[in-house]
């Protein structure tokens, strides 16, 4: 969660939270630059609510455990800039619904949104991008209690499976690289890494009698976080989401209000796709939606269950058209959106983790019935 592009995704999404706890309609569009010493906050933002950047900001850097100069940046003594203004007009008039023109809210923007799911693993996920977050969730567990002195916020991790057709069989190669404190020795941290943190976390169903393990491959550390390499929000979108399992539209999550179809059709999509796993209808899919500025309806529904699909595609596609509401309000409403739950997200992925609207699957039973196929629901 220390990583700096990430550090800049838990900001922009903390100045969020903060506005959406004061004002459940705020608009924002929040960028965040962190470096040595510094963090910038950027973007546009309206609202009746009325926060204090210094305090969410230095809040955000202080749970993520920047705290010490000696890191490269701390909450309580870098600068924190501020250059935030008001949301277009132009895009406003788009975005807004008027009821007594019978106006919907609109898109915020044009693009492509996609969501995947798979049956490769329990939460439905695609099991490389899985295991990368369950270790380094237990990395970020292990520094939190301290169970050994040396390891600092920023981390990052990849895992190579080997597949057998759709089906997975074994790890491969797992990377970890972890800041530490200088005073420790590769051995140690190597030992500390692959026998506490992974291999416990390795699936017992794979083989993994000959993984190659790369655990700080350069060799060193140490200067990391913000003043290792500058973080800017929106820079981890396959991290964020699937790993780069699926298509990818290119725009990011954090730092955006559910009106950003960005991010909430994304979310939504997810959803759509991991009801259809669950329902049993595909082993794998992937739902793209497309959207056009200011139009309430997607321009483009299209489902691919990569030739596991227990019925049509197309098929399939026009139940989704029919079963899920897939308008910016709609969605919005559906998944319940307008809450302040964004900094949850923007570390340790988007997708995969309990607590989210867009994960649950309670629609599966009744979407393989408008299916019409008889299946089994997990």
């Amino acid at each position: 969660m220390g990583h700096p592009d990430k550090l800049a995704d838990q900001i922009s999404d903390g100045v969020l939270d903060a506005y959406l706890v004061q004002d459940s309609r705020s608009r924002v569009a929040c960028e965040t630059l962190v470096t040595t010493g510094l963090a910038v906050v950027a973007g546009e933002i309206t609202s009746r609510g009325t926060i204090d950047y210094q305090q969410v900001v230095r809040d955000v850097i202080r749970s993520v455990g920047y705290t010490d100069d000696e890191m490269g940046i701390s909450a309580d003594t870098c600068s924190v800039l501020v250059a935030v203004g008001k949301q277009s007009g132009d895009i406003a008039l788009g975005v807004n619904e008027d009821d007594s023109k019978g106006k919907d809210i609109g898109a915020g923007d044009q693009g492509l949104m996609f969501g995947y799911a798979c049956n490769d693993t329990p939460e439905l996920m695609p099991l490389p991008i899985a295991l990368a977050h369950r270790i380094l969730n237990r990395l970020t567990e292990a520094r939190f209690k301290q169970e050994v002195d040396w390891l600092r916020p920023d981390s990052k991790s990849q895992v190579t499976i080997e597949f057998d057709g759709n089906r997975p069989v074994r790890v491969d190669t797992v990377v970890v690289s972890t800041q530490h404190a200088p005073h420790v020795t590769n051995k140690e941290i190597h030992d500390f890494v692959v026998n506490k943190i992974i291999n416990p976390l390795l699936p017992t169903d794979l083989d993994t009698s000959n993984v190659i393990y790369h655990i700080n491959p350069t060799g060193r550390f140490v200067v990391g976080g913000p003043h290792g390499d500058c973080g800017l929000t929106g820079r981890k979108i396959i991290v964020d989401t699937y790993g780069g399992w699926g298509r990818h539209g290119g725009g990011a999550f954090s730092g955006k209000d559910p009106t950003k179809v960005d991010r909430s059709a994304a979310y939504m999509a997810r959803h759509v796709a991991k009801n259809i796993v669950a329902a049993g209808l595909a082993e794998r899919c992937e739902l793209q939606l497309a959207y056009a500025i200011g139009i309430s309806d997607p321009v483009s529904v299209h489902v691919d269950t990569e030739g596991t699909g227990r019925i049509d595609d197309q098929r399939l596609c026009e139940v989704v058209r029919e079963f899920f509401t897939l308008t910016p309000r709609g969605i919005i409403d559906y998944l319940d959106l307008r809450r302040p739950i964004y900094r949850l997200t923007a570390a340790g992925g988007h997708f995969g983790r309990d607590g989210f609207s867009w994960e649950q699957t309670d629609r599966a039973q009744a979407l393989a019935e408008t299916a019409g196929a008889s299946v089994a629901v997990g």
